[in-house]
């Protein structure tokens, strides 16, 4: 009788477990997109704007503060105007396009989208040369 019981209440029990563990998985996902996006947009706005290879390494590094849940591929940073230099963009955009969150567990459907947390930032130094917070 008591594996009945134990059996009837584990099915709920470990079903909340599995959820909440699901959930702050979730949150730390969600705060790990918004503080990357908050880092691409600070580095952006006094790193060199010229150099490929500084935007590439900026990505990376918001792709790393979301613990890897989130390719670098889907970071992307805008320069307002398009195609600017140091001397005339007017600011920056971090943001996240496309990602989802997919659960470990098959219970909680597919995936689900992550916002983009968009975050501008005005044009500060944007050279990397003797600066040691660029890439």
């Amino acid at each position: 009788m008591a594996a009945v019981e134990f059996a009837l209440i584990a099915i709920f029990f470990f079903t909340l477990l599995l959820g909440i563990m699901e959930f702050g998985r979730w949150l730390f996902l969600l705060n790990g997109a918004n503080e990357a996006t908050r880092l691409g947009a600070r580095l952006a706005v006094v790193c060199s704007v010229e150099a490929p290879g500084d935007l590439t390494l900026i990505k990376a590094r918001m792709s790393a503060m979301t613990g890897g849940g989130i390719p670098a591929d889907n970071m992307v940073l805008d320069y307002v105007p398009v195609n600017c230099d140091a001397s005339s963009c007017l600011t920056v955009t971090a943001r996240i396009v496309g990602a989802t969150f997919t659960p470990v567990s098959p219970f909680f459907g597919g995936a689900f989208s992550i916002p983009e947390f968009p975050t501008s930032l005005p044009r500060e130094y944007m050279t990397s040369a003797g600066n040691p917070v660029c890439p």
